[in-house]
């Protein structure tokens, strides 16, 4: 690049960035398309519809009725977001709220009554309930000609087999068409091909797979067990608030001030290159949101603050090649390009590590998990193009306009090993302990409180007290006021509040409250607004995080564990540093979840996404120092393996450091700045950034050096000779 495409790439940059910043602040047309307030927000940033179902007959249902129902519902209303809650409240009522809507009515007319699935043959007699049908999956399989078709495979209960066998054996002379019906309308009629007597059948004549899925899942969710009518419906505002929301995203600017501010200082030239790049990485973030209609939430928002500390991350990284190749003698330009090279390995390796992680929550998780998976998938694949695209043609455009002394970029100086693996019995000592504790403490929880954590209502539900108020109090009002003497009854600092809009009504949930709680919240409201009594309705709701999610986030998590090992196993040819990385992140949860039991902080929606995010920090943190011993084995060949791994970690000891007080600062000023439910999940996430930094210089490393040298069954001063890539 030469002097005049330099000042062209410069120019071409900013006015790019820009008009993509006006874009994203102030939108295009009267919609204000694109723009950071048209991103689709959660129900606890924005608000949305909330529709109450009643079981109908007299007979109260089974609890294992309702779980079913609440299960079916929560896969149904997620077409509209993956952040709708579905939840009990009585005995016979199913709560969904859905963020991001305004119109009640639109959605109970497109969420049609649910309950409705049947077969019926050409006569309109119904063959087959929906209740029937035990499972039903999109797949593949081999048409006449040999190619794959897309199909579903429906999988019928007992009940259902002995009904389907005797309607198919009617039809199968003729070849008689069953159709599917849904909502009072046929969405699929296929033709019997012969007698089905097992129980399983195949519905073929898919155009696509997608096709298949929207018809698996329509039978799956459609054959609820109970019938439900409408009991109410509710346009409610966002839980928390717009000056929350407000001092979030100024937590969030003043932040990512700080750290471009810290880059500067540190690496420069370099530095400024990264802050542009991180400009345009927000910016891109908000226009991509858009494109994708992602609904962002408080858990989402967790998403976003790992991947900007993964963009940070990668320039780290680069920056640090950089100089060391400064050091070695070589120009600025060929130090420049050799450091994207150098870095290249690292930055895929934990990149698309977490990237497993974050496909396999999504695909597999629900909710809350899935929204934070949206969010971080999309965030790492932004910051990637950020780091390795934009951060490179910068920096070459600043060498090429002029800026080529090599004082603008810095030289690493030569560092004396640390010996931490001397320490590594004092290291596993301190883990063991802090892991141990945490489980003593969640004993001696369990003993006082009968609960080892601090649950909130998410996860094992609680009170839903609705008031009407004599005037219409806005929620920051509501938070300032009414939310501290509710929090001083009931004890509970999760206290969540959601107003109705066009009325004076406002809908508290806290933990389950016992009537002694309630009559003394009645009394105190009334004493200190006036409220009249009988306008207070309190109703017990179950927990919004069913079995069956908490199940498959679980599931997701194991899975996903799994995936990353066999990535870096394959990845690094050695099953050891997929087991020393997993080890790793092991102990960061469990260290974070003592700290959780001692500090007693809720354990609420937000607990998931604080967990996932440290799982995705540590990984990363460690895929580097793991990248640095792979390539001094391949460099040095015959080494010393202990002084080899505490020469790794020494030479990203800076990076580790860097990155990790990069992020921790932009988690700190939302504490600092945040409302309560932010603080509990931002104070938690600190510890997690510490432990997780903690883990990948002072556990990882030692722990791989300990497997390798007692498996192979060598010394302490093992050498390892390995051919050179």
């Amino acid at each position: 690049m030469n002097k005049k495409k330099g000042i062209f790439t410069l120019i071409a940059f900013i006015v790019i960035l820009a008009g993509l910043g006006y874009v994203s602040i102030f939108g295009v047309g009267e919609n204000k398309s694109g723009s950071a307030s048209s991103v689709k927000q959660g129900l606890d940033l924005a608000g949305g519809v909330s529709i109450t179902y009643q079981v109908v007959g007299d007979e109260a249902p089974s609890a294992a009725d309702m779980n079913d129902t609440i299960y079916k519902l929560q896969k149904r209303v997620e077409n509209y977001s993956t952040e709708a809650q579905v939840y009990q409240e009585g005995s016979d009522r199913i709560n969904i709220e859905i963020p991001g809507v305004s119109d009640a009515n639109a959605v109970l007319e497109e969420l049609g009554k649910p309950g409705s699935l049947s077969f019926q043959d050409s006569q309109g007699n119904v063959v087959l309930e929906g209740t029937d049908v035990a499972d039903a999956q999109a797949g593949y399989q081999k048409n006449s000609l040999g190619n794959q078709e897309a199909v579903v495979q429906l999988t019928l209960t007992e009940e259902g087999k002995v009904k389907f066998a005797e309607a198919t054996k009617k039809a199968a002379p003729t070849r008689d068409i069953i159709y599917i019906i849904y909502d009072g309308s046929v969405v699929s009629a296929p033709a019997v091909q012969s007698e089905i007597t097992d129980g399983s059948a195949v519905i073929t004549g898919m155009g696509t797979f997608e096709e298949a899925e929207t018809l698996a899942s329509t039978i799956r969710i459609g054959g609820l067990k109970l019938e439900l009518e409408e009991l109410r419906s509710n346009v409610v505002g966002a839980q928390l608030g717009s000056a929350a929301i407000r001092t979030s995203l100024m937590a969030g600017a003043i932040g990512m001030a700080i750290v471009m501010v810290f880059m500067i200082a540190v690496y420069w030239i370099p530095g400024v290159a990264s802050s542009l790049a991180l400009c345009m990485y927000v910016v891109l973030m908000i226009l991509l949101l858009n494109g994708f209609e992602i609904t962002l939430t408080l858990p989402g928002i967790a998403g976003i603050i790992l991947s900007i500390g993964m963009a940070v991350d990668a320039n780290v990284i680069i920056f640090a090649r950089i100089r060391e190749e400064i050091a070695t003698g070589k120009t600025v330009k060929s130090s420049i390009k050799i450091g994207f090279q150098k870095a290249l390995s690292a930055i895929l390796d934990g990149n698309i590590t977490t990237l497993i992680a974050a496909a396999v929550l999504g695909f597999m998780g629900s909710g809350t998990v899935k929204g934070f998976a949206q969010t971080l998938a999309l965030g790492i694949v932004v910051s990637m193009f950020t780091a390795l695209v934009i951060t490179r043609l910068i920096l070459n455009a600043f060498y090429a306009v002029g800026m080529q002394n090599e004082k603008l970029y810095g030289r690493a100086k030569e560092k004396k090993p640390v010996n931490f693996l001397s320490k590594k019995a004092v290291f596993f000592t301190i883990s063991i302990v802090l892991i141990v504790a945490g489980f003593v403490f969640m004993g001696v929880n369990k003993g006082r409180t009968g609960q080892s954590l601090n649950y909130s209502l998410e996860f094992i539900g609680g009170t839903s007290t609705n008031v009407t108020f004599n005037e219409n109090m806005s929620i920051e009002d509501i938070d300032a006021n009414v939310v501290p003497m509710i929090e001083k009854i009931t004890g509970d600092g999760n206290v969540q509040t959601q107003k109705v809009q066009g009325t004076n009504e406002v809908i508290f949930k806290t933990r389950t409250l016992d009537v002694t709680e309630r009559e003394e919240l009645n009394n105190t409201l009334a004493d200190s607004f006036g409220v009249d009594q009988e306008k207070i309705t309190a109703e017990t709701i179950s927990s919004t995080i069913s079995g069956e999610m908490r199940r498959e986030a679980v599931v997701a998590v194991v899975i996903a564990t799994v995936c990353m090992l066999i990535y870096i196993w394959f990845r690094f040819k050695d099953i050891r540093f997929g087991a020393s990385a997993v080890a790793a992140l092991i102990h960061d949860v469990l260290v974070v979840l003592a700290f959780y039991a001692a500090v007693r902080v809720s354990v609420g929606s937000t607990f998931i996404a604080c967990m996932l995010t440290i799982v995705g920090y540590s990984i990363n943190a460690t895929i580097v120092i793991f990248d640095r011993i792979r390539e001094n084995i391949n460099l040095e060949g015959k080494s010393e393996l202990n002084g080899l791994v505490n020469k790794s970690i020494t030479q990203t000891l800076s990076r580790s450091i860097f990155t990790s007080l990069t992020t921790f600062i932009m988690v700190a000023v939302l504490y600092i700045m945040g409302v309560s439910s932010i603080r509990e999940f931002a104070l938690p996430l600190m510890v997690g950034i510490v432990c997780g930094t903690y883990s990948s210089v002072c556990i990882t490393g030692a722990l791989w050096f300990v497997l390798r040298t007692r498996i192979a069954g060598k010394s302490k001063n093992t050498a390892v000779k390995v051919k050179s890539r």
